[in-house]
């Protein structure tokens, strides 16, 4: 009974979370404006609060991913239930303007 209430209290927090994702070099202006939109009006959807966005623009790959060897690099800052995370997670991966993403957990 006390672990449950104390689950359900860590279920309510806010986590900081810091994303990197590269879009697919092909999407310009509108495009990737609807893109970031996107992805931020999920996590807002879900509860969160975005804290900064930072555009990097189109930088070139390491090595290509999905015949790609360029991509519009967006680092993204937010706060998110946890629970909210594997939501976001799956929309990234099934969405074809993402090439990768990376979500990393802040610590205080």
């Amino acid at each position: 009974m006390v672990t449950e209430n104390v689950l359900i209290k860590k279920e309510d927090k806010l986590v900081n979370y810091e994303m990197m994702v590269i879009l697919n070099p092909m999407l310009v202006d509108d495009p990737l404006e609807a893109a970031i939109n996107n992805i931020s009006s999920f996590i807002t959807g879900r509860g969160g609060a975005i804290s900064e966005i930072n555009r990097w623009g189109k930088r070139n790959l390491a090595y290509p991913i999905k015949r790609s060897v360029a991509g519009n690099y967006v680092l993204v800052k937010f706060n998110l239930k946890p629970g909210g995370c594997t939501e976001l997670e799956t929309m990234l991966k099934i969405s074809d303007q993402v090439l990768r993403h990376l979500l990393i957990k802040l610590e205080k």
